[in-house]
């Protein structure tokens, strides 16, 4: 069990009189992932409402602010809990197999052109045993042939373009595993949150992207930039590609700073608690939400 404690602060200078905003940046809400505490600031006297998907637990924050300075502010105290597997047990589901509701995740996307994948994927490992080995030889692919440069790429960046160019940022790297995952017809999908145990002379504590796969009957989790262990990686959202989980969808105009994120993990032998660490097991920390769809506030 891991137990992340971290904040989140996002400052911008409204140019409109009125500007609404769309945050995804609390923590969702499953049977694997559980907030202690939280509390959200906002300097600004506005209305606020908080909505929650019943399908992957994440949440919206939706606002809509003044002209002038607004600066919102997120702190959360968050449990993981991981599922484990042994990764040579852990098998590709035929199509035929699969539930209705994960076509979505074979499907080309905004920013997965799966379909344009196909002949590569193929190629690459067409001739690959199905199963998890497949898929950590398309994650290592993706590392192995891209370069993470920060400002290296922008919001129309797509997985093509990732290939093409071989440069990118996390959100790049998992835009490329997803749309070849998903061009040998594996259920792949696009996760946004922030990590534990990145190196800090590598970058600062930052929103990132990372990959899961759907195997035997459950999703796991694959960070294709290699940023961070798997067990410090913390969810905020779930959808096909980045333009799903945004976390912040701005309607106005704005000057905004860049975001300020702290995060740590806290370490009890006794509780049960560990620190983030690569290791080879096969991890998971999809679950069911522990509502429906509902506004909370």
């Amino acid at each position: 069990m891991v137990r992340l404690k971290f904040s989140i602060e996002l400052t911008y200078g409204v140019l409109d009189a009125t500007c609404d905003f769309l945050f995804n940046i609390h923590p969702a809400l499953t049977s694997s992932q559980q907030v202690l505490s939280e509390s959200l600031s906002i300097n600004q006297p506005v209305q606020q409402q908080l909505f929650m998907q019943n399908d992957d637990g994440t949440r919206w924050l939706k606002l809509r602010a003044n002209s002038g300075e607004l600066v919102v502010r997120y702190e959360g105290l968050v449990e993981i809990y991981h599922t484990v597997a042994d990764p040579w047990s852990l098998e590709e589901m035929a199509v035929a197999d699969l539930p209705m509701d994960l076509f979505n995740y074979i499907y080309p996307s905004r920013y997965c052109e799966s379909d344009r994948f196909q002949a590569l994927a193929n190629h690459e490992f067409g001739q690959m045993p199905p199963g998890y080995n497949r898929v950590l030889a398309i994650r290592d692919w993706v590392y192995q042939r891209t370069r993470y440069t920060s400002g290296s790429s922008g919001s129309s960046t797509s997985a093509v373009d990732t290939l093409t160019d071989h440069v990118g940022v996390c959100r790049d790297f998992a835009h490329l595993m997803i749309a070849t995952c998903r061009a040998l017809n594996m259920p792949a999908r696009f996760v946004s949150g922030i990590e534990f145990g990145a190196n800090p002379a590598f970058r600062p504590a930052d929103f990132h992207a990372y990959v899961e796969v759907f195997l035997s009957g459950r999703w796991y989790l694959f960070d294709p930039s290699g940023v961070s262990p798997v067990m410090g990686l913390l969810r905020l959202g779930t959808g096909r590609d980045a333009a799903d989980v945004s976390f912040a969808t701005v309607f106005g105009a704005t000057n905004p700073a860049l975001p300020v994120i702290t995060i740590e993990a806290i370490e009890d032998s006794q509780q049960g608690l560990d620190l983030p660490v690569h290791q080879d097991n096969a991890l998971s920390t999809a679950g069911s939400p522990q509502s429906e769809f509902q506004r909370i506030w």
